[in-house]
């Protein structure tokens, strides 16, 4: 390490060369959090670890549904290259021989963990997480997790059921504890163990919520008064919104209190009542899960690991809260496939004062400079928390990439640190795609097994616009047909920053293939 000086006088540590990594990935959290401006949700951990840290505002997932866009950010390999769309394939054996963020750590002699839900679990990730490719030991999943779909949640006939809305009584529940609690008490105790062995680590933390069914402590509904919780300012399907692009909600439709509701099959409305309390039940678990994610950081300053570990927060996708008539992810929508990005790097984000001042303190995420409002992807996070822990960047794939072990399909955003963001840059797009067995909704239209898949709806996300094409999709050879479009959608973001009025033409069509020509070849070939 070298001491300095700051402008205050107080001395500060900063270290070079590797650091320790904690990586914390949230489930199905949209950007709902105070950091990002929410007015509404109550994330007070969360909001002072981004006032001193680099803050994506605009960061995308590659797909909106858990194993595919964890297996795109774990591998910086977009999903086109995973060849994963669903649930039900191991990308080692069905597509390359992808290096994993952490196995890159692991490579590098750092001791790595893994806790709770990083890779999807089952066939998605070999029934291992990974291991031992990815991990120095076998990863830790919270026991009580095997209740979370079981008739948990207690209903006003006194019986149990298994719910959407299940606020709890932890004491009452088996074991008394949830899958998140438990996964921080592995956290801390591991953080503990690592700070005595003093050996570089990479502990990645995966927490459940706010991931359905929302079974939480019961206490944190009280955050939320439900004459505070407003409905989605576009609770509406889209006039001109193709039928390709929705998403049914299934999964949500399958819950016991969702089914009594009786809500018509596909475009049905949730009364609204009961989509207040929905609302409800999502900012509780994310204030629920940003309290684990507290127990975490203060755990960090507690051990003095704070100086010498980088902190990465983010989710895996986002999640739709009413918007469009939609709830759950499963679209190309910002709001399913938005997700907060965060990253603490000691030395280079922050100082730590000699005083013992807490290092995480509130400060107002927007009167800080280390904000980024320029377009950034999840397949950025392996070449950029590389980079910035000391063991440099990948380099970036060719464009068949099927054989390259090593390689990352995303950018390295170091620059983001060093350099203040001059205004948008129209170049930087993000891209995401979702997967489609039909024209219309079907019952299995959110998530489509392989051999399903007839349309891949391809989207980009620009400053000014996000623009989709609905294109057929041949799921024996991966191939997609660019002439046999299903669909378009065309949301300039200025005057419709809800993505609510569909512009879509042909003549259009044509301006934006014009624009996008004259970009660098990044991103989808077929754009």
């Amino acid at each position: 390490f070298m001491i300095v000086l700051t402008n205050n006088k107080s001395v500060c540590v900063c270290f070079l060369g590797r650091k320790n990594v904690l990586f914390i990935v949230a489930d199905d959290l949209r950007t709902s959090l105070g950091c990002y401006g929410d007015p509404l949700v109550k994330s007070p951990n969360i909001d002072q670890l981004a006032s001193k840290s680099q803050v994506f505002l605009n960061a995308y997932a590659q797909q909106a549904v858990c194993a595919p866009s964890r297996t795109s950010m774990l591998t910086s390999r977009r999903p086109d290259t995973t060849r994963l769309y669903d649930f039900k394939s191991y990308w080692r054996v069905h597509s390359g021989n992808y290096t994993t963020l952490p196995q890159h750590f692991k490579s590098h002699g750092y001791t790595t963990m893994s806790v709770g839900k990083v890779f999807h679990p089952g066939i998605a990730s070999n029934h291992s997480d990974d291991y031992p490719y990815s991990w120095s030991i076998p990863a830790y999943h919270p026991a009580s997790f095997r209740f979370e779909n079981q008739k948990m949640c207690k209903g006003k006939d006194g019986d149990l059921h298994a719910n959407l809305l299940c606020a709890v009584n932890v004491s009452e529940q088996p074991g008394g504890t949830l899958p998140d609690l438990e996964s921080a008490d592995e956290a801390v105790r591991l953080l503990k163990s690592r700070a005595v062995d003093g050996a570089p680590f990479f502990l990645a933390v995966g927490f459940h919520k706010p991931h359905i069914p929302f079974r939480i402590p019961q206490e944190y509904l009280s955050l939320y008064p439900l004459d505070k919780i407003i409905l989605a300012p576009d609770p509406d399907v889209p006039k001109l919104l193709p039928p390709v692009a929705y998403n049914p909600w299934t999964d949500v439709r399958k819950r016991d209190d969702v089914q009594k509701l009786n809500v018509s099959f596909p475009y049905g409305r949730i009364p609204d009542d009961f989509q207040l309390r929905i609302r409800q039940h999502y900012y509780a678990a994310v204030s629920y899960m940003d309290a684990q994610v507290g127990r975490l950081l203060s755990t960090l300053d507690d051990l003095s690991l704070t100086d010498s570990t980088m902190v990465v927060f983010t989710s895996d996708h986002g999640w739709s809260l009413g918007e469009h008539g939609e709830w759950a992810k499963y679209s190309n929508f910002d709001v399913a496939t938005r997700v907060p990005l965060i990253m603490f790097v000691p030395g280079v984000t922050t100082y730590h004062n000699w005083l013992w001042e807490s290092t995480f303190p509130f400060i107002d995420v927007f009167s800080q400079s280390e904000v980024v409002r320029n377009m950034v992807e999840l397949v950025d996070v392996f070449p950029t928390v590389s980079y910035m822990s000391g063991l440099g960047a990948p380099e970036y794939c060719p464009d068949v990439s099927l054989q390259v072990e090593l390689c990352t399909e995303g950018d390295n955003l170091a620059r983001t640190f060093r350099y203040k963001e001059r205004g948008k840059n129209p170049e930087l797009i993000a891209f995401s795609q979702y997967p489609r067995p039909a024209d219309t909704p079907q019952e299995n239209s959110d998530l489509p097994d392989l051999k399903d898949i007839k349309v891949m709806g391809y989207s980009l996300r620009s400053w000014d616009y996000r623009y989709t094409l609905w294109l057929g999709f041949n799921p024996r050879d991966f191939q997609v047909n660019t002439s046999d479009v299903h669909g378009g959608e065309l949301y300039m973001m200025e005057d419709d920053p809800g993505q609510d009025t569909n512009i879509y033409s042909d003549a259009l069509h044509r301006m934006v293939m014009g624009k996008m020509e004259s970009l660098p070849q990044v991103g989808f070939s077929l754009f």
